[in-house]
């Protein structure tokens, strides 16, 4: 294979970063953008290695049912939109077997309770937060995108992910710098002033934080730009400048001085007042991360009397949802400032259980662990590149009961859980949340509990003579066993395996009842925390 050679192959799957899969005749694996599963295409090769090559479509011959017109007219330029250009539910699937595809083939697990995918209530308009680049062209600031993979601007500020306020917010900044003849910032050489317009906004209070990153103070000529803006947007009520002069990648400065109104602006989340500066890390999707904690909150299975440990917490969001629920909260987060947002916020909502500390989450978890502080329930966020060694180990001498962890990379959350189950811990539940709906980004929500049980292993023993046989001619029904696991554990029990436990138990079961139909045949077994869940209920109905 060779740059710039034309083949005809059919896209059969999707990767990671949201480019379709497709083989040439050879067999050799062919990358290429902005395709479908289904489409086939003439692609022609970008660049080629022995095994595979990256290509771009030709031309499509045969589109794909799930193929859609873009409702963007920059979604092929700019970075942000991995799928727009296919239908929301084949986005959803593909995002799903994404995460399934990483746990079976990076963890090793094979037979794991996949719930469904959680599709967003809107995947578009959905986000509260916009961070727009600044560019000089033609002797003109303008404001956009950058496109993938680079710092080139994509001049477009209504960005369909974003709330329309936004767009025009931002536009009429920039009319408003132009005419202030205030430079955009030129990362090449360092020259000129303005770096960013970052916007963030509550979805439920509807306040708007308009805030420009600098390279140095400019609060003078920033000022009247302020004052113009927030009489024609009332919605504003904080304008903050920011001050970043390093020459980095990096967005925000440490230095923050308001301009106008207050230094932060207010939301709701789950039911809690938080507060919002422009160094607050919040869920850019609240609607969804509303529903996202709710799914770790029922994980967790809380009574009320539990110790929560929340690592990775940030501005303590996770930790005060389940505040409510839990006798103490302890979280931890590496960033100062988030930390002290978290203490504001657990006091303006009352919750004296819950303590926030600053420092990196492996040293923190371990001197806890060192000082025998045994937590029942761990909640994780952690960054993309997933939990260190020590982290894990920590959590591990820790022991808790049940461990949440809550990921935005499915291959590091595979990975951390598999090290996690090789060490005394049970894969229950994974959840694939779609935060960032028509993006290449998806989370998961991932529910281990302690204990590990090799079926193979187990042995009962028991003593027919010590129990009342004529009890289980009138056992419950399979029917009411399933009834009352469910209502009491969350769990969903076959026939199969109320069967199995009670040959175990050395219950009667019906003739030939859910007997394998030859000798060989291979049957699913019980899982251990279902066998548990089942095994509650004939005592509660007295089979035991």
């Amino acid at each position: 294979m060779k740059k710039n050679e034309i083949y005809r192959i059919e896209i059969t799957g999707m990767t990671a970063e949201g480019n379709g899969v497709g083989r040439t005749d050879e067999g050799i694996a062919v990358f290429v953008p902005h395709t479908a599963v289904g489409d086939v295409i003439s692609c022609k090769t970008v660049k080629a290695a022995k095994s595979y090559a990256y290509g771009i479509i030709d031309r499509i011959i045969t589109p794909s049912d799930d193929r859609i017109e873009s409702t963007c007219p920059v979604s092929a330029k700019c970075g942000g939109c991995t799928f727009r250009h296919i239908s929301y539910d084949a986005e959803l699937k593909i995002k799903y077997k994404l995460v399934r595809d990483a746990f079976q083939r990076i963890g090793g697990f094979s037979d794991v309770d996949f719930d469904d995918i959680a599709g967003c209530p809107s995947p578009d308009r959905y986000r509260n937060k916009a961070q727009y680049p600044l560019a000089e062209i033609d002797g003109k600031a303008v404001c956009g995108f950058y496109s993938k993979r680079s710092h080139r601007v994509v001049p477009f500020a209504d960005c369909i992910l974003q709330p329309e306020i936004f767009a025009k917010i931002a536009e009429r900044c920039i009319k408003l710098i132009n005419a202030a003849k205030i430079k955009a910032y030129n990362e090449e050489n360092g020259s000129g002033i303005i770096r960013h317009i970052y916007l963030r906004r509550g979805f439920h209070s509807g306040e708007i934080m308009l805030c420009f990153v600098v390279k140095q103070d400019v609060k003078k000529p920033l000022a009247p730009i302020a004052k113009a803006v927030t009489d024609e947007y009332p919605d504003i009520k904080s304008v903050i400048m920011n001050i970043n002069p390093k020459n980095t990648n990096v967005i925000l400065g440490d230095k923050n001085i308001t301009i106008y109104g207050s230094d932060f602006i207010y939301d709701t989340l789950c039911g809690n007042r938080i507060e919002l500066s422009p160094m607050s890390f919040y869920q850019v999707n609240t609607e969804q991360a509303e529903n996202l904690y709710a799914c770790a909150k029922k994980y967790a299975e809380l009574n009320g009397t539990e110790t929560m440990l929340d690592l990775y917490c940030g501005a303590g969001t996770i930790g005060l949802s389940f505040a409510d629920s839990v006798s103490k909260v302890i979280g931890c987060e590496i960033v100062p400032e988030a930390i002290e947002n978290a203490k504001i916020n657990a006091a303006a909502n009352g919750h004296g259980n819950a303590e926030f500390f600053c420092g990196d989450a492996g040293k923190f978890a371990s001197k806890l662990a060192a000082d025998g502080i045994k937590p029942d329930v761990a909640v994780i966020d952690p960054p993309r590149k997933g939990c260190d060694e020590l982290t894990l180990d920590s959590l591990i001498k820790m022991s808790p009961k049940r461990i949440v962890m809550i990921s935005c990379n499915p291959a590091t959350a595979a990975r951390d859980a598999k090290y996690l189950c090789e060490n005394g811990y049970t894969l229950r539940k994974v959840r694939a949340f779609d935060l960032f709906g028509r993006t290449g980004h998806v989370e998961t929500v991932v529910l281990l509990s302690k204990g590990k049980v090799d079926s193979k292993k187990i042995r009962v023993e028991f003593s027919l003579e010590d129990m009342d046989m004529s009890e289980f001619q009138d056992g419950a029904t399979y029917t009411q066993i399933k009834d009352y696991v469910l209502e009491h554990s969350g769990l969903k029990v076959s026939n199969l395996y109320i069967s199995q436990i009670k040959r175990k138990c050395g219950i009667e079961v019906g003739k030939n009842y859910n007997l394998p139909k030859s000798e060989d045949s291979r049957q699913p077994m019980c899982p251990p925390e279902k066998e548990k869940a089942i095994r509650e209920a004939f005592k509660y109905f007295g089979m035991i």
